[in-house]
């Protein structure tokens, strides 16, 4: 039987949306706000709440800027954010095991 706390589990990163959101900026250098909405079919205002909380925990900045005179915005993963999501990810390994 696995001994598992499931208060380990860092409930910020564990949202499937959220999750979603980490796993591209951990792989991708920057990400416009119109790219993670398509990939993760979410509505504006779904992934605005959820982007909203992950950068109140310093896990992503926001990044505005006119391109062609229009605005854009984009995420990048900070480097808080990466050790937080690095650790949710050996977790997971660790449970997959049959450790902890």
């Amino acid at each position: 039987m696995i001994d598992f706390e499931p208060s380990g589990v860092n409930r910020l990163i564990h949202s499937p949306i959220r999750l979603g959101i980490m796993t591209l900026l951990n792989s991708l250098e920057e990400v416009g706000f119109n790219y993670l909405k398509e990939r993760l079919s979410v509505t504006d205002g779904n992934l605005s709440s959820h982007i909203e909380k992950l950068e109140k925990a310093e896990y992503i900045e926001v990044r505005k800027a006119f391109i062609d005179r229009k605005p854009h915005t984009s995420y990048h993963i900070t480097e808080k954010g990466k050790k937080a999501f690095r650790g949710y990810i050996e977790l997971l390994e660790n449970i997959i095991k049959g450790g902890t």
